[in-house]
Parts: C-alpha cells; structure tokens; sequence
C-alpha cells in the first residue's frame, strides 16, 4: 500500500514523521513523506501527483484539530480525492479537556480515523484495507 505521511500546516516537528516512516515501512508499505509544516494545497497537490492508497497526518504541536479538519475538508473538495482514506494521529489540542466533539467533528467533515498516538491503532486502521464510501 502506498501511503502519503505529513506533518500538519503548522506543525515543524519531524521525529514524529521519521518514526511513523520507519514504522509504516516496517509493516510493509510504501512512503511518500512530505515531512512537517504542510499546507493543505500541498497535500492535495501530493495526493493528485502521488496517488496514494491513504493519507496518514501527524501532529505534534497540539493543533491537529485545526490543521486536520482544514487539511481534510480541502481534500474531500476534490472529486478525484473524496474517496481517499484520511487518518490523523497526535495531538489534536492544548486545552486539557475531552477531545470527543474535536473528534466527531473532523469524523464528520471527512477523517476516515482520528487515532491519538497508538501505533496499533494505524497498524489496524491500514490492515483493514477499507475505503470510504462516497455516494454523489
């Protein structure tokens, strides 16, 4: 499976992406990395030019939430992109409360996955294999 991992618009940090890389190459697949501070523009112009089978975004910096429910709701604008698999993973916030709403609503305008820092959760998420359904 090729997979497109990348760091969130305002997100620099980079460990995080070189641990998911080396993971996801571990289980086999295959990594086109962006690395950090990725804009939603670029990750759709990624997703067209590389034509991955998911999309795996990481953050760090606790603005996932934001970062994420922008990034998403610019990739399921595309037509061509609205089927695609979109997990996000980290750090959502900085506020120290229940992320639930935070969850639902990036569920909502398009995240196949919002999985927090568990690596056997995007191990589970990827082996299942499952696309999203889109019906126009």
């Amino acid at each position: 499976m090729k997979i497109l991992l990348s760091g969130t618009a305002s997100d620099s940090h980079t460990w995080n992406l070189v641990y998911l890389r080396l993971f996801l190459e571990e289980l086999g697949h295959e990594v086109v990395g962006l690395g950090p501070c990725v804009s939603a523009e670029l990750l759709t112009d990624a997703c067209r030019r590389h034509a991955p089978d998911a999309v795996v975004l990481s953050s760090v910096n606790g603005h996932g939430y934001r970062d994420g429910l922008t990034a998403v709701r610019r990739l399921r604008s595309e037509p061509a992109l609205a089927a695609l698999p979109v997990v996000l993973g980290g750090k959502l916030g900085v506020a120290g409360r229940s992320q639930d709403e935070d969850v639902a609503r990036l569920l909502e305008a398009g995240c196949d996955a919002v999985l927090g820092d568990d690596p056997d959760a995007l191990r589970g998420f990827l082996a299942a294999g499952t696309r999203r359904e889109v019906t126009a």
